[in-house]
Order: C-alpha cells, then structure tokens, then sequence
C-alpha cells in the first residue's frame, strides 16, 4: 500500500477516537515513555505539541520540568526546523501550518538532545516513521548530528508490521504505545541510518 493510502486510513482512524479514549490512551503511553531509562536518563529533551488528535505530551512536559531536564519544542523556518528551549506552554502560539511552535526562547543544538520524541501518523517494528509528508523531521535528522534517543510515540493501531521505506528516512530507536515500550526490530532492508 503507498504512504498516501496507509496516511488517509490512519489519520481517519485517528480522528474517529473519541476525547476521552484518545486522553485516556495518551495518558497511558506517556506514563510508560516517563518511567523508561531514556527519559529518566535525559538531561535535553524534545517534545512536541499534538495536533491532529496525536498523543498527548503534556504529562511528559510537567515530568520533565519536575526532573529539572532542558524541554525544546520544534519550530519550523522555511525547510528547516530549529529546536527552541521551553519552560512555559504558554510561550506557544501558532506557526508554520497552524501548530503550535515556541515564540520566544533560545535554540538549542540538535547535537545537545539527548531524547527527541517524534509524533508521525505510523511507525513500523523496524521504526520507521510515516509523518505528514514533509520531512522536516527526517531533514534535520540527517543534517544535525544528532546521536541521542529517537522515540516514537503513538497509539497502538498506528504500530504497524511494515511500512513503506524510502532512502532518507530515519527509524526510531524505540517506540511507544499505551500497550509498551518497544525496541525497533532489527532490520537490513532498505532505508536511512543515522
């Protein structure tokens, strides 16, 4: 099935949840990503701010400033997208595409996050990742030498066996769902590499 196809099912599918199940299995898949090794062990994190009916970051924004670790937000500048040090929600306000992305705040290197927690519309077992179709994500990935943890985060229906998988796409090191915690799989097909 082409990205396009697997993206309009999955969005539906997304939309289709009510309120209180996506708060629900938001809160679920943020707590398990709260009590794993890398977020505990991060200092430097990335979040974002769901749109489109994604999880939820909300709880992991309070754990972290309870914790005392640096939160960035992506925000986005032509092609590129720079990650802007946080400490309040209230400093978001509407951007590139209409999400909410930091108006104030200083840029943080990509080279300094240790976690960079990544929404998409699905991701495989080989941690692959089907966003919005932009690949602002994967462009900064590839450019920025980034060497910390990449994690997926999403419901479960959105983990899928496998998905299609072009030459610049990045995986993820792991993913979460309300269901786990998972390690991507092994994998030696095609695909990008960080």
């Amino acid at each position: 099935m082409p990205k396009q196809a697997f993206r309009s099912e999955l969005l539906e599918r997304r939309m289709q949840l009510s309120a209180a199940t996506r708060d629900q299995l938001s809160l679920a898949a943020q707590r398990i990503l709260a009590e794993s090794e890398p977020f505990v062990g991060a200092t430097c994190i990335a979040l974002y701010y769901p749109t489109r009916g994604e999880v939820a970051t909300e709880l992991l924004f309070n754990e972290a400033r309870k914790q005392g670790k640096r939160i960035c937000y992506p925000r986005v500048a032509g092609e590129r997208m720079a990650f802007i040090e946080v400490d309040d929600l209230g400093c978001l306000s509407p951007g590139s595409f209409g999400l909410l992305e930091p108006d104030v705040g200083s840029d943080v290197p990509v080279a300094e996050l240790e976690l960079m927690v990544l929404p998409g519309v699905a991701f495989d077992r080989y941690g692959y990742r089907l966003g919005y179709g932009k690949g602002f994500y994967d462009r900064e990935l590839h450019s920025a030498g980034f060497t910390g943890v990449l994690a997926g985060l999403c419901f479960g229906f959105q983990l899928l066996d496998r998905l299609p998988v072009e030459r610049h796409d990045v995986p993820v090191d792991c993913l979460v769902t309300e269901q786990g915690f998972f390690f991507r799989s092994p994998t030696l097909g095609e695909g990008g590499s960080r």
